[in-house]
């Protein structure tokens, strides 16, 4: 995986991803060659036309990066892939459609603009169908030793089956014979010479994944795996990369100390978090006024009862505050307390259950973004009630308040809705994974991400 801004990205999704935009610029060129063509235009430059090129490319890949066109279905579904192609470039077309508007000039022509969606269709589903018979290939896989046989091992190995996995465990060793449960790892007294080993099969990377560690680190072998120029890794940290969460069935404070994450230089980042947050949610109350008026009238027209719903949420180091949405259940929803949404719940009006699918009842909570009493991207905030009681249940569930709460987040675009204390726990996993590493960047992804949300809201209650 390559390294981000603290966020790990798969090697076959960066791949995919730069060879993409290559194509995007060259269907574009090819557009303007055949319009000038047509026209019997001169083609001009062509760094005087790398601007239109580049705005091109650079929309229509934003907007596949929004419809979650780099998920690992959409390389091995070439239908589902087709559908978010269309979908993304359909939206990117309104995107041009809109800076045309904006900035007449920066754009390519409506003729050029259809044939290079024409041609960046094409070019775009045969890098797919070419990217999904190379990652079956063992090539794309990154050959790992796991040094335990316990568990925590076989964790990792129905980590290395699924489709989607970056790797193939090539040997598993058995530090001991406590814990045990892989009959087929191979016993490391079996084994005279564990780098040498570990360079025999090719191994780029060796993840610790023993059960008890205290007085039990191999590490002489470590050292001189290490010195061997593998990679050397604890189970925690790979879990962390590979799965984008932190991994609560193993996380131990001195982890969580030592291992990267929540540093000091975060403080510029705080600083840009807050400037974005201020000038996005000025604009977004302006455009969006008009709607959040119009739904609060309907709001009122469906059924009994306030337009807007109040209640308090807890947010940044604990403190409490005021979150405003639009009513989407009955007044007396929650007379007997606050309760989680389940699927098909009663309390929900005939327009609620719309303005839930489609987020409409989250817009008023800009509001709360430009006081700063919440941030665009961060930690759902939760009633103080369920805060309390996750608190006493879930270990580290107060760490997600040291960043501010959002509208969107990482576990929002990650884990469907849930509503139990067992979806609290690996929504909980994302929280501490975006509150230990989170950068603009993350931020970025997040916001294009939601949009894949917001039009397949799988988990929308």
């Amino acid at each position: 995986m390559i390294r981000l801004f603290k966020h790990y990205i798969p090697y076959a999704v960066v791949l995919m991803g730069l060879i993409d935009l290559v194509l995007l610029v060259m269907a574009a060129e090819i557009a303007w060659h055949v319009r000038a063509a047509q026209v019997e235009m001169s083609l001009g430059t062509l760094l005087g036309r790398t601007s239109l090129l580049m705005s091109f490319a650079l929309v229509v890949w934003l907007a596949m990066i929004s419809v979650g066109i780099y998920g690992t279905e959409a390389v091995r579904s070439m239908r589902f892939a087709a559908a978010r192609l269309l979908v993304a470039i359909s939206l990117g077309v309104i995107a041009h459609s809109v800076l045309d508007f904006l900035l007449p000039g920066v754009t390519l022509w409506r003729s050029t603009l259809a044939y290079a969606v024409g041609l960046s269709f094409v070019a775009l589903m045969g890098n797919r169908i070419v990217i999904s018979k190379m990652l079956g290939m063992d090539a794309f896989r990154r050959r790992i030793v796991v040094l335990g046989a316990g568990q925590r091992a076989q964790r990792l190995a129905e980590l290395a089956k699924r489709p989607e996995s970056g790797f193939q465990i090539v040997a598993n060793i058995a530090m001991s014979e406590a814990g045990r449960t892989m009959h087929h790892a191979i016993a490391r007294d079996g084994i005279a010479d564990l780098g040498q080993f570990v360079a025999e099969q090719r191994a780029t990377e060796v993840v610790l994944a023993i059960e008890e560690r205290r007085n039990s680190l191999p590490l002489k072998d470590l050292v001189r795996v290490k010195t061997k120029g593998v990679h050397v890794n604890e189970f925690s940290s790979f879990m962390e990369r590979e799965t984008g969460r932190v991994d609560l069935d193993t996380l131990n404070p001195s982890w969580l100390i030592f291992s990267d994450g929540f540093s000091s230089g975060r403080a510029i980042s705080s600083v840009a978090k807050r400037a974005f947050d201020i000038v996005a949610s000025g604009l977004l109350l302006l455009i969006t006024f008009p709607i959040i008026g119009l739904f609060a009238v309907l709001v009122k027209l469906d059924s009994k009862g306030p337009a807007f719903f109040r209640q308090q949420r807890v947010g940044l180091y604990g403190e409490t505050f005021d979150v405003i949405k639009l009513r989407s259940m009955r007044t007396d929803a929650e007379k007997d307390g606050a309760k989680w949404a389940s699927k098909d719940d009663p309390r929900i009006t005939r327009l609620g259950k719309f303005i839930r699918k489609v987020r409409i009842d989250e817009l008023p909570q800009t509001w709360s973004v430009l006081k700063g009493e919440m941030s665009f991207v961060g930690p759902r905030p939760e009633v103080p009630a369920f805060v309390a009681e996750l608190d006493r249940q879930l270990p580290y569930y107060a760490e997600r308040h040291m960043v501010k709460p959002g509208i969107t987040g990482w576990a929002q675009i990650n884990y469907p809705y849930g509503a139990s204390i067992e979806d609290s726990r690996h929504k909980l996993e994302y929280d501490l994974y975006y509150a230990k590493n989170y950068t603009p960047f993350l931020d970025l992804l997040i916001l294009l991400q939601t949009l894949r949300v917001i039009l397949w809201p799988d988990g929308a209650r």
